[in-house]
């Protein structure tokens, strides 16, 4: 009664009494803000970007707040927030903006995407740090970046944001047929606080393309002086000061940021200019196609030293820890120690969480990390990078599964920053960057790249067929072992790529060739060892005494080989070399450079000590061009080029050997090293068929009756197509949703709206809603 009492009494804070707080709930009949009132002893620590909880349909319920404001139109009973959890303002106002944009782009909600963009609190180590004295901002400062309700929701004017608060434009509406095109001219103005006189209006050279040009490197950009907002003594991480407008004050620190290195970034004609687009602050966009053999992180590293002179901070995500690695330890020797931070999952919650507290509370101007990164909080961002796109792990595995190059290059749209796309291959995606002009290439030249590649050559070309009539159906013929041969007695060590981890996934008939299936479930049939017995990869049934169905035969031969029988096959191939695997249970980060035999499935290759591989084996092509997948093609290219630019450079005997035809298209790509021809020719033959990135698409999968009810209620834009249904996992079905590019936008509220209708009827069967997935079929 006491606890009733008090709460009665409570009165409202004197300034800015509403708070607009976006409550953790994943329904989509409920995306959108809710007004509280702000109790007058939670005045100072309610600020936006906290986290607070509320009641809501009478539960205790966790929320960030968004932004505060003088009333509400709510024409009801304001409740009050229940408590703040912290002072701490763990939303960024760019992060909260970003959030609505992907919500909006991915047919999501905004809990949903803030559930992935904030780590969970950790208490402990937030309390450990002292907050900074910038933390400290009065209830008038500038709230949230507000973001909108889904078009068609049923709220009202008091529930939805002011008016003074624009919603997030989606990013499809920007301009044309490229998701990221900005129209010329276009003013970055409203609620990122980059309005009025701050030199970022207008004419300033953020129009246009933005990325590289012949001359200076920059399309149409002006560098950046006098009022741009940086004067005085603006503190970066660290404590330097900035002064004027371009560039740092006095050289507190900023010096010692490392030069770029000779034979780097200079090895690739657009390169130099870049770096000055960065330094000067400029918006650049690029592709870059990197070098066989390049210390890629370095050169990031360089980039991201390039944009900290400039007083700005820099993004950066790779897939996997390997790689993060690799660019923790180049930012560290480029820019010293105190100027970065790198996230990864591994580190536990209670360091990912104080990492995450250094960022956010703008103590370092750089983060680096895997795919969560792409949300961390960076004060006045000026590049993006991302290495490697193509991987599917960037792609998040969790509603509205996100894909990590597509939020990054939204943030780059809403902040006007710098872009870098970088990789050893090149997806559609980045392809199409460069077709729309959104982004300029940084690649080499012929001459360069010839000097900085290795010897590749293919088996099942005419003149190898000619010398070796059995290439065409050996598993290692008699030029790769040749060429293992050579580069071992010359003391280097040989890298094997083998597509299938383990010992024989897949085992068939020795009679007839027929698959050898489980008898309880069907599913495939494997051997874990030379000694083990047939196991099904579904329910994990041993079949020891497996009789074929079809001709009565036991015995069983290999359809698949993995890397351990590899393994086991080349050490009796080269007797007395070691052998190493790298792979699921183990992954290899260095061998010495020494001769050995490393086999590797793909992305889990080592790096070789003493200037790289003396050869490459590319193994077992067929099951990875043969997959029924409509980006086969594309990630076999990526896989190759990835184990290929590990191998030393032809002038110092590197040689690749891949066993496939050498008429193919990939492989005629690997010859020539020319990732961009093939993106060409993948964006070509994709925007003929309506594939992405040319259109559009959304899955809708669930029970028949679920997706046939949304589908229904969903109000699909003119010339939407419907594909399907085809089955799913289990006894769900997927339908498969096609628009142009120009439409996307349309579609993603279409399916947000529809499943908030379902959502606000309490349907009982879900349906998940994917934009632009991953893998269509």
């Amino acid at each position: 009664m006491g606890t009733k009492g008090a709460r009665s009494e409570r009165e409202p804070a004197e300034r800015l009494p509403v708070a607009r707080v976006c409550v953790d709930v994943s329904l989509p009949h409920l995306d959108r803000p809710f007004d509280y009132l702000v109790p007058a002893d939670s005045d100072e620590a309610a600020q936006p970007g906290v986290r607070v909880k509320v009641r809501f349909a009478g539960q205790l319920v966790s929320g960030f707040l968004l932004e505060r404001v003088e009333s509400s139109q709510h024409g009801g009973k304001l409740a009050y927030l229940e408590r703040v959890v912290s002072p701490e303002r763990v939303l960024d106002p760019e992060i909260a903006r970003l959030a609505g944009a992907v919500a909006q782009r991915y047919a999501g909600s905004l809990a949903d995407v803030l559930r992935l963009a904030v780590p969970p609190r950790h208490a402990r180590v937030e309390a450990a740090a002292a907050v900074s004295p910038s933390a400290a901002v009065s209830p008038s400062a500038s709230p949230m970046p507000p973001v909108a309700p889904p078009p068609g929701d049923e709220l009202s004017a008091a529930e939805s944001l002011p008016a003074a608060a624009a919603a997030v434009p989606p990013v499809d509406e920007l301009a044309d047929s490229s998701d990221y095109a900005r129209a010329g001219g276009e003013a970055q103005s409203g609620g990122d606080g980059r309005a009025g006189g701050d030199g970022r209006t207008g004419g300033d050279g953020r129009t246009g393309g933005g990325g590289l040009a012949p001359g200076d490197g920059l399309a149409g950009g002006e560098a950046q002086s006098g009022g741009d907002g940086r004067a005085g003594g603006e503190a970066l991480a660290g404590g330097e000061a900035q002064s004027g407008g371009d560039g740092p004050a006095g050289g507190a620190g900023v010096a010692e940021i490392g030069a770029p290195a000779a034979g780097g970034w200079d090895s690739y004609a657009a390169g130099p200019g870049y770096l000055r687009a960065l330094a000067d602050g400029r918006p650049a966009r690029a592709v870059w196609s990197a070098l066989p053999g390049e210390d890629w992180a370095a050169r990031i590293a360089e980039a991201a030293g390039a944009t900290v002179r400039a007083g700005k901070g820099v993004v950066i995500v790779v897939a996997d820890a390997r790689d993060l690695d690799r660019v923790d330890a180049a930012l560290g020797a480029v820019l010293g120690a105190g100027r970065h931070v790198a996230l990864n999952a591994a580190l536990g919650p209670a360091e990912r969480y104080r990492r995450f507290l250094a960022a956010s509370r703008h103590r370092v101007p750089v983060v680096a990390g895997t795919r969560a990164a792409m949300w961390a909080p960076v004060r006045d961002l000026g590049l993006v990078v991302i290495w490697d796109d193509g991987d599917d792990v960037l792609a998040e595995p969790r509603a509205p599964y996100p894909h990590a190059r597509e939020v990054l290059l939204t943030r780059a749209q809403l902040a006007g920053c710098a872009v870098l796309v970088g990789g050893f291959a090149r997806t559609g995606e980045a392809q199409l960057l460069l077709e729309t002009g959104w982004a300029k290439e940084i690649v080499a030249e012929r001459g360069v790249l010839r000097r900085r590649s290795p010897a590749i050559a293919p088996t099942g070309d005419d003149p190898q067929l000619a010398r070796d009539p059995g290439a065409v159906s050996a598993r290692l013929p008699s030029l790769a072992w040749q060429t293992a041969r050579q580069a071992l007695k010359d003391d280097t060590p040989v890298l094997v790529q083998v597509p299938r981890r383990g010992y024989l996934p897949a085992v068939a008939c020795a009679e007839c060739r027929t698959p050898a299936r489980c008898p309880h479930c069907s599913g495939p049939l494997g051997l874990g060892g030379a000694r083990d017995v047939p196991v099904c990869h579904w329910c994990g049934r041993a079949s020891a005494a497996y009789e074929c169905p079809a001709c009565g035969e036991r015995r069983l031969r290999a359809s698949v080989t993995g890397a351990r029988r590899t393994a086991e096959e080349l050490g009796r191939a080269f007797p007395g070399v070691p052998v190493r695997t790298s792979g699921r249970d183990e992954v290899l980060v260095t061998v010495p450079a020494v001769a050995s035999l490393v086999v590797s499935t793909p992305g889990a290759e080592p790096v070789a000590e003493g200037g790289g591989y003396g050869a490459v084996l590319l193994l077992d092509t067929w099951a990875l061009l043969s997959r029924s997948d409509l980006r086969a093609a594309e990630e076999t290219m990526r896989r190759w080029l990835n184990a290929a630019a590990l191998a030393r450079p032809a002038p110092a005997g590197g040689k690749v050997v891949v066993v496939a035809d050498g008429s193919l298209a990939p492989v005629q790509a690997l010859l020539r090293w020319d990732p961009g021809w093939f993106a060409a020719r993948e964006l070509a033959e994709r925007r003929e068929l309506g594939f992405p990135p040319a259109a559009r698409m959304a899955s809708v999968t669930g029970t028949a009756p679920a997706v046939a009810d949304l589908l229904a209620h969903a109000k699909l834009p003119d010339g939407a197509e419907v594909l399907g249904p085809v089955p799913a996992d289990g006894e769900q079905e997927r339908m498969l949703l096609r628009v142009s590019r120009s439409r996307a936008g349309e579609l993603a509220r279409a399916l947000h709206e529809a499943a908030a209708m379902r959502s606000a009827r309490k349907a009982a069967q879900p349906v998940r809603i994917q934009v632009d997935p991953s893998d269509l079929f």
